[in-house]
């Protein structure tokens, strides 16, 4: 079930940027919501807020990484489940599904560095920020603060 989700998770990141790439790609800027929200094409070639330019290498291992041990982590916890009381079970499931949307964003971000050298970023609210993102960066920030919230919040422990 994890598997899918990060399956079509992935597809909808990939779909967007292809989307992004082939209409907006030397377009600039497509105001949506004047002055707040607005489509940008960006190449980036960091990290998040374009820090790390350049470090394809170190990316690539941080993402195979995550989703390794992300993909472990599920399947240990979901083996544990049958020991578990129902509302630890829906803790776990929450933990799951915040790894699977991690693992789906590190991957989604992943593809485009081997694919393209860039990660393509398109979500840009200058009102709030001066950064641009995209769908995978989004999956990683919510997943990485509902798997904290969770972790700390509820107490449940890393399996």
């Amino acid at each position: 079930m994890y598997e899918i989700l990060i399956l079509a998770l992935i597809g909808i990141d990939q779909l967007t940027k292809w989307l992004v790439r082939t209409n907006l790609a030397g377009a600039g800027t497509i105001s949506v919501i004047g002055g707040f929200f607005n489509l940008t094409y960006l190449e980036n070639r960091g990290a998040a807020f374009g820090l790390l330019q350049n470090m394809k290498v170190f990316f690539v291992a941080v993402a195979l990484i995550v989703a390794i041990v992300g993909l472990v982590y599920i399947h240990k916890s979901k083996s544990k489940d049958k020991s578990r009381s129902k509302k630890d079970i829906r803790i776990a499931r929450i933990n799951r599904l915040a790894v699977s949307t991690i693992i789906g964003g590190a991957i989604g971000n992943l593809i485009d560095r081997l694919w393209l050298g860039y990660v393509v970023d398109f979500f840009d609210f200058r009102f709030i920020w001066s950064y641009v993102f995209n769908f995978a960066d989004i999956l990683v920030v919510v997943g990485t603060v509902v798997f904290c919230i969770s972790m700390f919040m509820l107490g449940e422990d890393v399996d």
